[in-house]
Parts: C-alpha cells; structure tokens; sequence
C-alpha cells in the first residue's frame, strides 16, 4: 500500500470506477452490517421465482455473486443498467449466466421524483417478471408495478444519508439536505398499487484506512460531497490525510433501509 499523500492520491485517481466492488480494498475499507443482508431478503423469493429483474445492476457483480452461491437462478433473469459504462462491464460479466442486461432510463432520485414521473421507463412488457430486486438504485414506483406479475414481489434497499460526516473529514461546508425518506419510498409503492409488506432501518459505518481509498469512493459515490472533484482537486483530501495520519482511520455514518413490496 502507497504510504505518502501523492501516491495515495495517484491510487484513488488510478482505480476504475466501473462497478461497484468495494471488496478490491481489502481491510483498507471496511463496513458494518445491518442486521439483515440483502441477497438473504432476495434468496426467499428467488427459490421460487419463474422470472427476476434486477434494476440498476451496477457492473453485475453483485447479481453474479448471488447466483454462483445459490447455485441456481430464476429461469428468466435480466439486469438493467443506466450508467452507460457500466452496461458492458455488466454484460460481460453476466453473459456466462446467460444474462442479458439491458441499458434502460434512469430514473430521477426518489426525493426528487414528480407525483406523475415520467423518466425511469422499464423497457419490459407488463407484468413480465415475478421478482424485482434494487439495491441502492432510484426507480420509478409506477414503472415496477407494471413489470411485476400479479402476486410480484419487489424488494429494494437505499442509502439514506446526509453525508455529513463526508463533509466533516474533507473540512468542507455541509449545508443541511433532506436524505431519502423510507417513509417517502413506501408513499410512492403504495401509489403505485403495492402493498408494503416489511422493512427495516439501521445505521451503517464505513471505515477508510487513508485517502487512496476514501479519495476512489467520493469519486464512485459522487453525490456524496458534490463540491469536492477528487480529480480535479486532489490537494483536497489533504485534510483528511492529516487526520489519519494524526488519528488513524476515518468513519463515515450512513442510514440503510429496504422494505418488500407484494402486487396484489
């Protein structure tokens, strides 16, 4: 591991930002759990299942690591994606389970989503699929409850954060925001004629070992301090650098929730 500031720097500028595999770092970035584990939530439904959609597959390394543990997967399953560079990543990766993924629409955060939202289109038929996963990607309530059978189920899970703590270790103003409200997410399920079955709520922390880390994760999570463009910027990260060095790692507090939803 690259021990001075430059060379730290020149690791979170060097790593690629395809994908979402935090595991590359070892000990370097750690995280707690909550108390449930999403693919456990998915696994249930999963078993049974003819058809599944993942939205907001990310580089498929998340889908392909379900499928290669459970050994199996629904007879029909599709991943969608909507950041342009991550649709091939995902293709490549998946194609050896014989599944397509799909470039679809982004959809606007759920915050931000208008009560009659238009963007987030699924290029499915109604009612195509029995299961509809999305871990950490925003959607479009209306756009899932058509693509999920009757009797679906859909299952999601979102960071809900301020990150404040993020601002705090880069010595850069946080002005206050209103993070992503479960409460909001099951209003919009419910509108879009699901039925909240359960959920759960809980606080996660991230530990940065140094800078070469923390430097690549406010650049793949960018919304996190917006203000901040580690590669435009990179002397930026020099406080946080001071304080590890003074104090050791660093943390930063993020709220998880998921909840399950039923198409009656």
């Amino acid at each position: 591991m690259p021990a001075d500031f430059d060379a730290l720097v020149a690791e979170a500028l060097a790593e690629p930002t395809e994908g979402w595999n935090f595991a590359r770092f070892g000990a370097r970035m750690r995280s707690t759990h909550p108390s449930w584990r999403y693919w456990d939530l998915v696994a249930e439904p999963a078993a049974s299942a003819p058809s599944l959609l993942d939205i907001g597959t990310g580089g498929g390394e998340q889908l392909a690591g379900f499928c290669e543990r459970v050994g199996a997967r629904p007879p029909l399953t599709a991943a969608t994606e909507s950041w342009p560079p991550n649709v091939p990543v995902a293709a490549r990766r998946l194609a050896p389970l014989a599944i397509p993924v799909v470039h679809a629409e982004g959809a606007p955060r759920n915050a931000e989503q208008a009560p009659d939202e238009l963007l987030g289109r699924l290029p499915f038929r109604d009612g195509a699929f029995a299961l509809v996963i999305d871990r950490h990607e925003a959607f479009n309530a209306r756009e899932v409850a058509r693509v999920l059978a009757p009797g679906g189920v859909f299952i999601t899970q979102h960071v809900s954060s301020d990150y404040r703590d993020f601002h705090d270790l880069l010595d850069e103003p946080w002005t206050p925001v209103t993070p992503l409200d479960p409460a909001l997410v099951a209003r919009q399920v419910t509108a879009a004629g699901l039925t909240v079955e359960r959920g759960d709520e809980a606080e996660v922390v991230l530990t940065f070992a140094d800078v070469g880390v923390l430097g690549w994760y406010l650049r793949q999570v960018s919304w996190a301090v917006p203000t901040v463009d580690v590669e435009l910027d990179p002397g930026r990260l020099r406080a946080a650098h001071e304080r590890i060095l003074a104090d050791g790692p660093v943390r930063g507090r993020l709220q998880q929730f998921w909840l399950r939803a039923v198409k009656r």
